[in-house]
Formats: C-alpha cells, sequence, structure tokens
C-alpha cells in the first residue's frame, strides 16, 4: 500500500489543489492525506479524493507530517510519500520511486528530481534538488541547485540525504529509524532523519526518471526573521547530533561571526537556541554511538 501525505499551511491560492489534482492525476496513491497545520483546506478540498486532517495548530513540518506519517503507518502503508503542498508531480513520477524502493531493501527512500517551475514545458527546467549535501559547516545545500537540467543529472545516483519537499519513505525504515524530530519544527529535519538512518545501515538515492515541479512556498515567504533564526538554530543543533567535533567549533565560531550581520537579533537567538538544546543533541549522539557499538 503507497500512501502520501501533504502538508498545508495557508497556501496561495489554487495552490493546495493544483498539488492534490496532479497527484490524484497522476494515480498510483492508496492513501492521500492532507494535513493542515492552518484552517483552509478542508473547506478548498471538498469533494476532492483525499483526507484532510486538521492539527489545530502551526505543528511545523515535523509535527505536520508526522500527524500524516503515523496515521498512513496505522492505515498499512509500506511506503509513504511526503511532499510539499507547493509541488506538482509528473504523471510518471511514482513507478520509478516504488521499482528502486522494490529493488533494493536497504533504500530507506528514494527522492525524486525536484525541478523549479509550474510543470513540464512551462519554461527551461532548472533543479531545485537531486539531493542534498551537507558542508563543513554543518548547512545543508541542494545538489544541482539553480543548475539547469541537463544530462549530468540524466542517472540515479546515491545521495547522503533527502529532500522533505518530495520523497518516497519506505515504512520499514521509518519503523527502525523513527520520525521526524518535532524540535526541530521547520529545516533540516529531513537531513536529521537522513542521517538517523544512515547511522542503522539505510541508503538513498535520487531516481531520475521521476520529476516533481517546486513552485515556491508562501510559508516561508511570509516567515521573515523567524526563517533565519529557525536555519541558524537547526544548524547547529545537526552539527552537535551528527557531525564531527571539528565541524562542529566551525559551525558555531560561524555562528558567532554572523552576529555581525544582519538580522543580529535572529542570528543572535538561533545561537542561544544552538547552545540551549546542546544537551539533548549530545545526549541523542551519545545513544546513537553506544547502539552502533553494541
Amino acid at each position: 500500500m503507497i500512501a502520501a501525505v501533504v502538508l498545508t499551511y495557508a497556501p496561495l491560492d489554487g495552490m493546495l489543489e493544483d498539488c492534490v489534482d496532479a497527484l490524484v492525476a497522476a494515480g498510483g496513491i492508496d492513501l492521500l492525506v492532507v494535513v493542515d497545520n492552518g484552517t483552509t483546506a478542508r473547506s478548498r478540498l471538498a469533494g476532492r479524493a483525499c483526507e484532510v486532517v486538521t492539527t489545530g495548530d502551526n505543528l511545523g513540518y515535523a509535527g505536520g507530517m508526522n500527524v500524516g506519517l503515523r496515521l498512513a503507518l496505522q492505515r498499512g502503508a509500506d511506503a509513504i510519500a511526503v511532499l510539499n503542498d507547493d509541488v506538482l508531480v509528473d504523471r510518471q513520477w511514482l513507478p520509478p520511486l516504488r521499482a528502486a524502493l522494490d529493488g533494493d531493501a536497504r533504500l530507506g527512500a528514494v527522492q525524486p528530481t525536484l525541478l523549479f517551475g509550474s510543470g513540464p514545458g512551462a519554461e527551461p527546467a532548472t533543479i531545485n534538488s537531486v539531493g542534498v549535501e551537507i558542508g563543513s559547516d554543518g548547512a545543508g545545500r541542494d545538489i544541482g541547485f539553480g543548475v539547469p537540467d541537463g544530462p549530468e543529472f540524466a542517472e540515479d545516483r546515491s545521495i547522503d540525504a533527502f529532500t522533505g519537499g518530495a520523497v518516497l519513505l519506505r515504512g520499514e525504515f521509518l519503523g527502525a529509524v523513527g520520525l521526524f524530530d518535532e524540535h526541530y519544527f521547520l529545516y533540516y529535519e529531513d537531513v536529521d532523519l537522513s542521517l538517523r538512518g544512515a547511522e542503522r545501515g539505510w541508503r538513498y538515492r535520487c531516481i531520475a526518471a521521476s520529476r516533481v515541479w517546486h513552485r515556491g512556498s508562501a510559508t516561508v515567504l511570509t516567515a521573515g526573521t523567524l526563517s533565519a533564526r529557525l536555519r541558524e538554530r537547526n544548524r547547529l543543533w545537526l552539527l552537535l547530533r551528527h557531525r564531527p567535533w571539528g565541524d562542529i567549533a566551525r559551525g558555531f565560531w560561524l555562528a558567532v561571526r554572523r552576529l555581525r550581520h544582519q538580522p543580529r537579533g535572529a542570528h543572535a537567538r538561533g545561537l542561544a537556541g544552538g547552545l540551549m538544546g546542546a544537551p539533548r543533541c549530545l545526549w541523542q549522539r551519545a545513544k546513537a554511538r553506544r547502539l552502533q557499538a553494541s
């Protein structure tokens, strides 16, 4: 059974509806769940073939997606696609992803080629993400970001981390590793889940033939300095939980240097939040190392 979970919060007019319509038109989904961190999805999607769950509060990406993931797992899904509300799937996006999971039992997740734009043929294709790489400063960067689509992106590739904007997750992977860490709220929760899975031997691939289009998020556009604060805080948490000590030192020194630049208040609160979360991250780090050694 394949499920799809779409997370939404105050989407632009028509964006959520287009996302759901594209998923239904492509087919192959046995359960389509829309998790609404706001209040408008149920009325906007009336009559469409999906199940709408309203959280009653903005739980962030991690909390909202986890609501949908738990529901899908309870219903018996063995593979679950998670998608932002600002994406459009190609009609043939799902079969290559499912075939990749079926062909390798240790693949925990498979990501499509994520492209900027409003759909096939609308404009020259530009890469949004064919996976995520983590720099020595702890920052996650989309591989291929802003590069015109071309032959170098025509082959499947192994990736260290996947983007949560559009990815198909194996149910067994989620059962073994757990769901998104809700402390993150927004940003880096997908990278954290990827790295937690890698600690347990799971692998990930980007499947070139699967194509999904990303049109841009209204939520992030309205986040203001909150976005800068969360990005900084969560980058530091990722470093503390997963990265070598040399990277941790470099990443915190970068956070200190950023205090000289605007938005200074957001950078300062991000650094403070990173430090406040350090005991939890280091405890999780030590626990994971003990499990690996046992």
